[in-house]
């Protein structure tokens, strides 16, 4: 397994992921293909050879800020740190590019994908923001500093995949900005 930037052929594999990983809520395939013009860069795939296995999407970094999209893992694949690899390759990018905050935001509900964000160095902006998303969709906005000494380097597992949770969806329903 290998994280890279996705090309365009695999854009129907990335939808087929994303609906595995959020079967409630995917993302419409002209979305992702919205996603994958704007934030190229900032879209990491990992794979193994055709298959994705997990992806990543971050906005372009705007006056040293970037938000995190969408973390999504396959289901048979989660708990495998495979979601640590790719924010962790994605936050070494961000820092290459100066960016000095990384914002996220979590379901509540989701005690992994917070245990994750929070393993990285994520801390909560107040609590939980209640119908962030519209009525009953509430969440926790998690923000990272990476201009901070102190904040820690991201961590891979020891047994990582080379070169390479459900950590869950950062937002959903997500917006489409």
């Amino acid at each position: 397994m290998r994280i890279r930037i996705p090309v365009e052929n695999d854009l129907p594999a990335l939808a087929h992921l994303d609906a595995e990983a959020f079967p409630a809520e995917p993302y419409p395939f002209y979305v992702l293909r919205q996603f994958f013009d704007l934030y190229h860069d900032h879209l990491l795939v990992l794979a193994d050879g055709d298959t994705l296995y997990g992806y990543i999407i971050a906005t372009w970094p705007r006056n040293g800020v970037s938000w995190i999209l969408s973390l999504g893992i396959a289901p048979d694949r989660q708990g495998q740190g495979l979601g640590r690899l790719l924010m962790a390759e994605l936050l070494m990018q961000l820092r290459s590019e100066r960016v000095h905050k990384v914002h996220l935001t979590v379901d509540p509900d989701n005690d992994r994908a917070v245990a994750l964000y929070r393993h990285l160095g994520f801390t909560p902006i107040g609590d939980v923001h209640k119908d962030y998303f519209g009525p009953g969709e509430h969440r926790i906005l998690m923000t990272l500093d990476l201009s901070d000494s102190t904040a820690p380097p991201p961590k891979t597992p020891p047994s990582a995949p080379s070169a390479t949770v459900k950590s869950g969806r950062t937002g959903g329903p997500r917006p489409f900005w």
